[in-house]
């Protein structure tokens, strides 16, 4: 009998080992997925056959509302009115306020839309949305509330990465967004004026829009931009990375960071802008389409901030006959090579001043956006396919992007620490041996990403530096952060680290 009970526990403790050693593995393989191989496991399990018209013959909706609708959330946003927050921005893409505007003086709140992508709890919405929030609560079809916080943001694109704790959760089956007609029917699914879950239908009008809103007023420097230092001759580089679908289902403020999806609920754009003289809906909204969100989302998931590749040219669009006119062309498609960066791809790949960019993959390139969505979708290292029209003749070229400055890796944090880290607007990934080895340090982790309002950008902690101690605790990883700022007491924060150039700091906050 005490033979069998000790093969009985041994079993038993055999057993839970394997299993215990399956969930490491599975979580850990799991944590390496893109979010295409998340949806990919869940739709395995979760079979959809979403119809695309009715047994009358006439497009159908029902099916598609019906699957998208619940991984639709409610966005709201708590901020501090020194940072002008998500109202400024709201005004911007939506320009909406007349006459003389009153601040009012006490925390300040806004509203958006986002999308579930994975049961996990990952959400993309619109950087405008969050950016500058210090708390951001999630409410989602079903009334449930959560905490989110910011996992990244990328500017350039207008996009970013949320993420509440959460399991199991619906979510909306990533497109094809290269796929999209003009002229199909589309649905978005937003919260348009606080009116939560509402769905509108339209047609896809135009794709490939560039609107020049994305970052209007933001100094960006080269190290943002895909395709060497911003010139004269590339103003609108400065303005981020547009080919936006454009479509004229009804688009409101709150319907940013919501979902514009294709009859069989399949999600091929994130609603970000409008056209409008009023501040709402006169038939032009725009979606930033799904196949450009894939790579900064999995990016930022990866590496906490987006890793993108240089072209390394100047050039002038020739759609705009100012444009043309300058490098005195008469041609009106394609992009004038104006000058190249040293050591860039563009020049390693035998590409000159002087030539006209006329396809990218055998693509006609008619404005800047066909050229700027293409490369933001690849990373260091990839290859294009460059066509340029030189002394009368094409020729192809396979251009080798180069790498920009290293990025990061951020991980989720517990709901507790969520508002405080949203407050710090920072990102972070572990030191490196190297890095250690550079700062002299046994433990620390690396700022990889500074956002517009939050306290690191308010007491200048540049990208670069090290975080070695919150609150006198060590910090080697992103747990020790989010244990640190979950045992928080007496509303202080005091920061330690080292600046990019060795020099040490302690920085002391008071946390309202």
């Amino acid at each position: 009998m005490k033979r069998f009970g000790l093969t009985l526990l041994t079993a038993f403790a055999g057993g839970a080992l394997a299993l215990g050693v399956y969930k490491f593995a599975e979580n850990k393989y799991d944590q390496g997925m893109s979010f295409e191989d998340k949806q990919k496991v869940y739709f395995t399990s979760n079979r959809s056959n979403a119809p695309t018209v009715s047994s009358a013959g006439t497009a159908d909706f029902t099916q598609a509302a019906a699957e998208v609708t619940p991984a639709v959330v409610y966005i709201r946003t708590t901020y501090s009115p020194k940072s002008n927050g998500n109202q400024d921005q709201f005004e911007q893409m939506f320009g909406q306020m007349f006459g003389q505007r009153m601040r009012p003086q006490g925390p300040q709140m806004a509203s958006g839309s986002g999308v579930i992508i994975s049961p996990d709890g990952y959400i993309v919405t619109n950087n405008h949305v969050v950016a500058k929030a210090e708390k951001i609560t999630i409410t989602t079809n079903d009334h449930r509330q959560f905490e989110a916080k910011v996992i990244g943001t990328d500017p350039n694109t207008d996009l970013a990465l949320i993420k509440i704790n959460g399991t199991n959760l619906p979510i909306v089956k990533l497109g094809n967004s290269d796929a999209v007609r003009v002229g199909e029917w589309v649905l978005a699914v937003g919260n348009p004026f606080k009116l939560t879950s509402t769905v509108t239908a339209g047609i896809v009008s135009a794709k490939g829009r560039s609107i020049n809103i994305i970052g209007k007023d933001d100094d960006q420097d080269q190290d943002q931009n895909p395709f060497g230092p911003v010139t004269q001759q590339q103003p609108s580089l400065r303005k981020g990375i547009e080919s936006f679908i454009q479509t004229d289902a009804a688009i409101n403020p709150g319907n940013s960071g919501g979902a514009l999806v294709n009859t069989a609920g399949e999600l091929i754009g994130i609603n970000a802008a409008i056209a409008s003289h009023t501040g709402s809906y006169e038939g032009y909204g725009f979606a930033i389409p799904v196949n450009l969100a894939k790579k900064v989302l999995n990016d930022i998931k990866k590496y906490g901030s987006v890793k993108r590749g240089y072209i390394g040219i100047s050039f002038a669009d020739l759609s705009d006959p100012e444009a043309a006119q300058g490098v005195k062309t008469d041609k009106t498609n394609g992009l004038y090579v104006n000058s190249l960066v040293e050591g860039g791809g563009a020049e390693a790949a035998g590409i000159k001043p002087g030539d006209i960019i006329t396809k990218v993959e055998g693509n006609t390139v008619y404005e800047s956006s066909d050229l700027q969505e293409r490369v933001a979708r690849l990373q260091p290292g990839d290859k294009i396919n460059i066509t340029v029209l030189r002394n009368g003749s094409e020729k192809s070229f396979d251009v080798t992007l180069k790498a920009e400055s290293p990025t990061a890796k951020t991980a989720a944090l517990s709901k507790s620490a969520s508002e405080l880290f949203n407050k710090l607007g920072a990102s972070f990934q572990p030191l490196s041996q190297a890095q250690k080895a550079k700062f002299h340090v046994n433990n620390g982790i690396l700022v990889t990403q500074v956002r517009p309002g939050g306290i690191f950008d308010d007491t200048e902690i540049p990208v670069g530096s090290v975080i070695t101690s919150i609150n006198k605790q060590p910090i080697a990883s992103i747990d020790d952060m989010d244990n640190a700022l979950t045992n928080l007491k007496n509303g202080r924060l005091i920061i330690t680290g080292y600046y990019p150039n060795g020099g040490s700091f302690s920085n002391v906050f008071e946390i309202q």
